[in-house]
């Protein structure tokens, strides 16, 4: 496996150094996202070599108090080698669909925090019913304190998990009234996601249409320009064969005698 990523990490850092000398602003391709997403996933590879060798030479000098430092340093290059993940991000160079999942959350930014608020006040409202409901109203709880729901604060991640509806089932209310406002809480959940799910699906279909609009546009500019390249070099070799047929004829018709005349 090392071999392997060696192998591709050498092969994305050519490919970085190519697109960086040729950019026509060195400014303008630093500051690009994706750009940038190459660096972090490409540095991490080479961070690690030097620290791996960095520990082996610490390792043999240091003892005792130095023990400390080389676990935070060990901890630190774990978590850069996690960020190895993202290589997957540069898929989104070759995938419109990928490009047009972007596009989206970058135009639907608003309709997200719409998301986030309602999903925030929601959570708000439920949580202290539910904590209410099975802490005051149900008699199970005093007698199974592990399905209770101790506080307002670890009920918000039964309110999270059933607005949702992933419902794990480590927090569920045994009582009718907790019930009830779990079955409240669910439908609420279900109509606050639908709410911005349409304005998001329309942004994604017309950036769909935009980008494939933009990939055949260019499509066929280069297309274009191949053929007028191709038509060019046909017209050019043609203008010379003629050119040549013209000189060729007039030294034919120099050298032969007057008799042929």
């Amino acid at each position: 496996m090392f071999v392997v990523e060696s192998v591709c990490v050498a092969w994305f850092t050519l490919e970085f150094l190519l697109r960086f000398v040729n950019a026509p602003s060195k400014l303008a391709f630093a500051r690009g996202p994706l750009n940038v997403i190459d660096a972090i996933a490409i540095l991490p590879y080479y961070v690690s070599l030097v620290f791996d060798v960095g520990e082996e030479a610490q390792d043999e000098a240091v003892m005792g108090a130095g023990r400390g430092y080389l676990d935070k340093l060990s901890l630190i290059l774990r978590l850069l080698r996690a960020l190895r993940i993202l290589y997957v991000m540069r898929l989104a160079r070759h995938s419109l669909g990928l490009q047009t999942l972007g596009v989206t959350m970058q135009r639907s930014m608003r309709e997200f925090g719409l998301l986030l608020l309602f999903v925030c006040v929601a959570v708000a409202l439920f949580s202290p019913l539910v904590h209410l409901a099975e802490s005051e109203l149900a008699p199970f709880a005093a007698a199974h304190p592990q399905h209770s729901f101790s506080s307002i604060p670890a009920s918000y991640w039964w309110a999270i998990i059933s607005m949702t509806t992933v419902g794990y089932g480590d927090m569920v209310p045994r009582s009718v009234p907790g019930q009830m406002v779990a079955l409240i809480s669910i439908l609420s959940g279900i109509l606050i996601m639908a709410f911005p799910a349409t304005s998001i699906f329309h942004t994604f279909s017309r950036s769909y249409q935009e980008l494939k609009q933009e990939y055949e546009r260019v499509w066929k500019q280069e297309s274009h320009e191949e053929m007028s390249d191709f038509s060019q070099e046909d017209f050019s070799s043609a203008s010379k064969k003629e050119s040549e047929g013209m000189t060729s004829n007039e030294t034919h018709r120099s050298t032969l005698p007057p008799s042929a005349f």
